[in-house]
């Protein structure tokens, strides 16, 4: 029996073992993990920026001055759900990550991944940051 919520398949499986690593290394203030994970047709939006960045390129000119700079103490994935078919992959979660000076900081994200020739690769990407800090029973 499967715990709604949580990965079950190989392909949930591979798809939120790839976010944590990539997650892992942007917090550490490395983002090329997620770089290594995008595809060239990427797109991504997030809170700090006013539209939508398009391409792999531009994705990278945005990270590059975060280099060094971002930094969590630790994280969690909150409730990862990986919706699937042979070729393409939603993931959302939520994500809390706590640093020393930031305190916890509560994020919602959706990714879209396609599995092509170089396997799985995210070709759209939206962070959020949630609307409270409070859970959901």
């Amino acid at each position: 029996m499967s715990t709604p919520g949580l990965p079950t398949s190989n392909v949930a499986q591979e798809i939120v073992e790839l976010e944590r690593a990539a997650l892992t290394r942007w917090l550490a203030g490395d983002p090329s993990g997620y770089l290594e994970i995008s595809d060239d047709e990427v797109v991504y939006f997030d809170p700090f920026v006013a539209s939508r960045i398009d391409g792999l390129d531009a994705l990278r000119a945005y990270y590059e001055p975060l280099i060094g700079k971002v930094h969590a103490d630790r994280f969690e994935l909150i409730r990862p759900l990986v919706q699937h078919t042979a070729e393409m992959a939603v993931l959302t979660f939520g994500l809390v990550s706590c640093g020393a000076s930031d305190g916890a900081l509560h994020w919602n994200c959706t990714e879209v991944f396609r599995c092509g020739a170089l396997g799985w690769k995210i070709i759209q990407t939206h962070w959020s940051f949630t609307a409270s800090a409070k859970q959901p029973p």
